[in-house]
């Protein structure tokens, strides 16, 4: 017979002979008897160590837990309904931290015992496995001392390297533990029936188009966490109108995520944040901070980002290091286009971008204008992905797949007459694609990138951005050759955007263009390069150069049986008609102008036509009709564009006409900005905005009538819109809510500078002291102040707080009437009862 095999108990080392049984079982922990198993329990509690019920852990974090309300409201409903749920999202995202803090939740409230189990530096099927096994206790043993009292929660951290370890031990656990809950993190699901899957997102970022960037940061989670963080190392530093702008930016390029957001908060000692945010094109070198004691994959950015790819197929890496040319996102088309080369790739591409978003390396899918799915890496990701794909030498290759498909996208650019509302969508789609390929190939003298950004300033042009594109086309105009069949399609783009448009060397750009192109016959391109001259002559005030080129580009429409290039020159030579007097060809050209652009052309080359329809039916005297023709002319081209502001220019002559003075002069004011752009405009248009300007001014008082033009000026774009179009007047509910604080602590910031107490704020407002100790709490949350006299320095400085509030009567409540009614009536406020 063989010797029994011993082993000693984990509490007392007694020796306990194992059965055959025992030997052949997973490792887990041993005992002597219910005592010690119970005692070994009971010290875990105590200890405050990782596996620890209601560990230290839980309840001591020791950085403060900034935003998620929602996340956290979300999970604690999901716990009580599922068994295995799993928060995935990418590195740096936040879910441990977001995991803990649901689990500290649920200890504190006593709801569960908890567990947690971290398994970043775990390796190894048994180690996972005891790993798991002790955290549980006394729970997995097959003769407990008692069934749990209480409902259980495990936390499993860091699941990403050992999924399917994990699997095999929660399918042998859960089935026979009907009261134990489990909380995974990962970057990927566990994939096990009955797993519930949370993605954790970015935290909320600012708004790009705020109406006040200040209010809108503070209340920007991502703000926020950046705040804290950078407190800590810099009490001084405090969020104000002139860093507001870059600590968001900040934010947004870190994609809101929590890691990487604290490292770039933790330079604020070293850097200001507009350099932190001009140095972060190199991020993975910037980021580099983490805490000295957190796992190696925390210390920096770089290290996080190599942890999710080492466990990635070599073909999901390919894959990734391809699509990190693409930083305006990509479809299925655009990823095929650069995996081009790459065989294993393009044949399961559809898998294999199932499998990446899966795995939280690429954004979820939106959909596109066209219905189509569209995905996005990270830009950390994607900063990662350009520098493996530097290190494996395949940047050349892939941006040469790239230039190649934008550049087929682009032809219709050369080959149409008008540029079809749908290859122009499709380029809208891709413009920061567009912009990356031109920055690219404008280190040499590839002629394909006088096509590109052509097609870019197609793009930004009707975007009302033209000006951003002229450097770029000047620059490839300057690096090409002159033989180039694209060479002038980047002179029509030179001479339409930038401030220059339409005069001096602009012109002679349009000139050089039209030259070069009557060299290879009458062209379809022809017909749109004079129609683009002749609205040039226009705003020039040059009368019969602009009617020749009309006429001629009309005819070239007609030969090539082109509609919408005839319908563009008939709107053209509409405005030439209303200019010069002859409103019985303006009405003819007009009529048959419109309905072919109403019929499937873009919406922005109907705008121009629309704002002549408009000043048509002024010149008429017809009031409705023109508001009706300018507000959809505005509504097609809802961009800062010299179309838009043409449009809004004659919203405020029907205003004006109408006796509205005061929106007249908000709308000249907003249009005014549009117009500093230097977009131009003819001198018969001019000179009736003007008549009406002075009108409107003359009939305002001056104080009122100055005020409401500067208003008018200082307006963002948005807000132009809703005011032109009647959506929502100006300073309405919309500004309002972007303000940091409710109104009542308005109030009580108000009455803080005037060095009130709270008891006498109490007094003041009617409510209670201790509510106003709440306020004030707030207060200093909200805007992260630390003290009572910051909130009074702060509230100073606001133009848009309210005065000081006057003394009101306190409003009844709802506890009013409660109170009420239990006492049978008695004691109900007069203005309650009866109610």
């Amino acid at each position: 017979m063989s010797t029994p095999t011993t082993v000693t108990c984990d509490t007392c080392g007694t020796s306990l002979a194992l059965t055959k049984q025992s030997r052949t079982s997973q490792p887990r922990a041993r005992y002597c008897s219910n005592a010690c198993r119970q005692r070994s329990y009971r010290l875990r509690q105590k200890s405050g160590g990782v596996e620890a019920g209601l560990s230290s852990e839980l309840l001591t974090q020791l950085s403060s837990f900034v935003g998620r309300t929602d996340e956290l409201v979300e999970l604690t409903r999901l716990l009580h309904e599922v068994r295995l749920l799993t928060l995935t999202g990418p590195a740096g995202a936040g879910k441990s931290r977001l995991a803990l803090e649901v689990a500290g939740q649920e200890a504190r409230g006593r709801r569960s015992e908890v567990a947690v189990v971290r398994l970043g530096a775990v390796t190894g099927t048994d180690a996972v496995r005891r790993r798991i096994l002790d955290a549980l206790g006394d729970e997995h043993e097959e003769s407990p001392v008692a069934p749990p009292a209480r409902d259980r929660l495990l936390v499993l951290d860091d699941c990403d390297h050992v999924l399917y370890t994990c699997g095999t031990v929660l399918t042998e656990l859960l089935p026979g533990r009907p009261r134990l809950s489990v909380l995974a993190t990962s970057r990927e699901p566990l994939c096990l029936p009955g797993e519930s899957v949370f993605s954790v997102p970015g935290l909320a970022l600012s708004d790009p188009e705020s109406v006040n960037s200040l209010a809108d940061g503070l209340r920007s989670d991502a703000v926020t966490l950046f705040m804290d963080r950078a407190r800590a190392v810099a009490p001084d530093f405090r969020l104000t109108r002139e860093n507001a702008a870059d600590v968001a930016e900040i934010c947004a390029r870190l994609d809101g995520l929590p890691l990487p957001i604290e490292m770039a908060a933790r330079l604020i000692r070293v850097f200001p944040p507009a350099e932190i945010r001009s140095r972060l094109h190199d991020r993975l070198a910037l980021l580099t901070n983490g805490w000295r004691l957190a796992d190696d994959r925390h210390q920096s950015l770089r290290a996080s980002l190599e942890w999710g790819y080492e466990l990635l197929s070599p073909v999901e890496q390919a894959l990734l290091r391809r699509l990190s040319v693409l930083p305006g996102g990509f479809g299925p088309d655009a990823a095929t286009a650069v995996t081009a080369g790459v065989p294993a790739a393009t044949a399961a591409l559809p898998e294999l971008l199932v499998s990446l978003e899966s795995k939280s390396v690429i954004a979820p899918p939106r959909e596109a204008g066209g219905g189509s799915a569209r995905f996005r890496l990270l830009e950390s990701t994607r900063c990662f992905g350009q520098e493996r794909l530097v290190a494996e030498d395949e940047d050349a290759a892939a941006y040469e797949c790239l230039v190649s498909w934008l550049t087929s996208l682009s032809q219709p650019l050369r080959t149409e007459a008008v540029v079809p509302a749908a290859t122009l969508d499709r380029l809208t789609e891709e413009r920061v694609n567009l912009a990356h390929a031109v920055r690219r190939l404008g280190r040499g003298s590839d002629e394909r990138q006088l096509l590109l950004v052509a097609a870019l300033a197609a793009v930004e042009g009707a975007r009302g951005r033209g000006s951003e594109v002229a450097v770029l086309v000047d620059r490839a105009l300057e690096r090409t050759g002159p033989h180039s069949e694209y060479r002038v399609l980047a002179l029509e783009a030179a001479a339409t955007t930038g401030r220059g448009a339409g005069h001096g060397g602009a012109a002679r750009r349009m000139d050089q263009a039209v030259r070069e192109e009557r060299l290879r016959g009458r062209s379809p391109l022809l017909g749109r390069l004079l129609l683009v001259r002749g609205i040039l002559h226009q705003v020039r005030d040059e009368h019969r150069p602009s009617a020749d080129d009309l006429e001629e580009a009309l005819e070239i429409g007609l030969r090539h049986g082109h509609d919408v290039l005839v319908a563009l020159s008939r709107g053209a030579l509409a405005r030439h008609r209303l200019e010069s007097g002859d409103p019985a060809g303006t009405e003819r050209e007009l009529g048959l102008a419109l309905p072919v652009l109403r019929d499937g052309a873009a919406p922005q080359w109907l705008s121009a036509v629309l704002s002549t329809a408009g000043a048509f039916a002024l010149e008429k005297g017809d009031l409705k009709q023109a508001e009706e023709h300018f507000a959809e002319a505005l509504r097609c081209r809802a961009y800062p564009h010299v179309d838009a502001a043409r449009a809004m220019e004659g919203l405020a002559l029907v205003a004006a006409r109408g006796y509205r003075y005061d929106r007249g002069v908000r709308l000249l004011g907003a249009a005014e900005r549009v117009r500093d752009g230097g977009f131009p405009e003819s001198g018969w248009w001019r000179r009736r905005v003007g008549e009406a300007r002075d009108t409107a001014l003359r009939a305002l008082p001056v104080g009122r009538a100055d005020a409401w033009l500067e208003a008018g000026r200082a307006m963002p774009w948005r807000q132009a819109l809703c005011l032109a179009l009647g959506d929502e007047p100006a300073g309405s509910r919309g500004e309002r809510a972007a303000h940091p604080l409710s109104r009542r602590e308005q109030d009580v910031a108000a009455l803080v500078v005037e060095g009130l107490t709270n008891r006498q704020i109490a007094a003041r407002i009617h409510v209670s002291v201790r509510t106003v100790e709440t306020h004030i709490r707030h207060i200093r949350t909200t805007l992260g102040l630390r003290s009572r006299a910051h909130i009074a320095a702060w509230a100073a400085q606001q133009a848009d707080l309210p005065a000081a509030a006057p003394a009101v009567r306190r409003i009844p409540d709802a506890r009013d009437a409660v109170r009420g009614v239990r006492g049978g009536g008695r004691g109900v406020r007069p203005e309650l009862r009866g109610a």
